[in-house]
């Protein structure tokens, strides 16, 4: 019998930790700064909607750079250099008041943003066991999950209970725990090459083997902006705000308990068997979403949501790490996650136009109907693929 290889090793435990302090100081500023913006600095509706925009575009900008970067520079010594502007970035919304001025400090929060999930990513590919990659990326997919629910959980506490100021305080000691427990991760993997400073190519800037993957999951973070953006507007349109954050309680218990089981069924049958029932399911909860009218269908949809987003992002995310060479995971990872921004700032766009002039209800009809096209288009490769095999094994 093989042992198997771990996979929760101190600089892994670390790592996983650095990163859901990141996301619970993104998602607890993407709930709360829009309140804040119009509660305290008197803003508009359209006005604070750009303090998500402003960050998203600067990630989209930045992420086709970072391969490079984390190539030339170190995986560790720029996660360590994003890391600690992050944390300064953070701990100066307590101080900056001007509109104009927050609008550049979340510019500037975005491109260390898009440097240390890149990197911290990319070093949890490499020292994961290659065999057990989908389990390993899953697992470590789980702190962002995690985030999803705890980001906005502690914010909303903190500004209801306390103060806006109270709750940079919190995010910044929070990050100062994030930044002290990378010390500890590991250099990643390093080739010759990756220490020569070549020109600027194309290859640096995207990785050309993963943008299939990239692509198919720009489609389905595309389908996710209905629910990142528009949920508790729906929600409250339905009568059910209060149960937004149940919802993403549900949403992410699902996604923790299944996420065991679908990482060890990628590594050992197959990246299909995960993401055919994950396509299956994201596209029935969101048509249970369009369709719901009552708290039982609310968060029986966020259930079926939860799984579906839990299985397709963390296998896309292993795939698009596996279509390339060991030392190009950087890029892999780089180029996954531009696309990825780019479906979220799309769909939150186009998918707040379809609002205004069809209802919320068609939002989620159409992100149903995108999730089913994009399921579609990953059959056909799939079977391109398999009688490409057959055909190679005949001749």
């Amino acid at each position: 019998m093989v042992k198997k290889e771990p996979i929760w090793t101190r600089p892994f435990i670390s790592l996983f930790i650095t990163n859901i302090t990141v996301f619970i100081v993104f998602y607890g500023l993407v709930t709360t700064l829009p309140l804040y913006a119009i509660g305290v600095l008197n803003r508009t509706d359209e006005e604070a909607g750009l303090l998500m925009t402003t960050f998203l575009l600067s990630a989209i900008v930045v992420r086709p750079f970072t391969g490079k970067i984390l190539d030339v520079a170190g995986k560790r010594k720029m996660l360590w250099i994003a890391l600690v502007l992050y944390l300064v970035c953070t701990v100066l919304y307590y101080f900056i008041k001007p509109f104009e001025v927050l609008l550049v400090l979340r510019f500037l929060q975005g491109i260390w943003f898009s440097i240390i999930t890149t990197a911290a990513l990319s070093i949890a590919a490499d020292i994961v066991p290659i065999r057990r990659r989908g389990a390993g990326l899953g697992y470590f997919t789980m702190s962002t999950n995690l985030a999803v629910v705890l980001g906005p959980l502690i914010a909303l506490y903190v500004i209801q209970s306390y103060s806006f100021d109270v709750l940079f305080i919190v995010l910044s000691m929070l990050m100062v725990v994030g930044v002290l427990m990378s010390i500890s991760a590991p250099v990643g993997v390093i080739t010759e090459k990756s220490l020569v400073k070549n020109k600027l190519k194309i290859g640096d800037l995207f990785e050309k083997e993963a943008l299939p993957v990239a692509i198919l999951g720009s489609m389905i973070a595309l389908s996710y902006a209905s629910v990142l953006s528009y949920l508790s507007i729906y929600a409250q349109e339905k009568g059910l705000l209060t149960l937004a954050s149940t919802f993403f309680l549900v949403f992410a218990a699902v996604m923790l308990l299944t996420r065991p089981f679908t990482g060890r069924l990628f590594d050992e049958k197959g990246p299909k068997y995960v993401i055919i029932p994950g396509f299956i399911s994201f596209a029935i909860g969101l048509v249970l979403l369009a369709n719901m009218d009552a708290a039982v269908g609310f968060l029986v949809a966020g259930a079926f949501i939860g799984f579906g987003y839990g299985a397709l992002v963390p296998s896309f995310q292993t795939l698009a790490v596996q279509s390339t060479k060991h030392e190009r995971s950087g890029y892999a990872t780089a180029t996954f996650f531009t696309f990825f921004d780019t479906g979220l700032a799309i769909g939150s766009y186009v998918l707040g136009l379809i609002a205004i002039h069809f209802g919320y209800q068609y939002v989620y009809l159409t992100s149903g109907a995108l999730v089913f096209v994009v399921f579609v288009i990953y059959m056909a490769i799939e079977r391109r693929k398999s009688q490409k095999h057959v055909s190679d094994l005949v001749s």
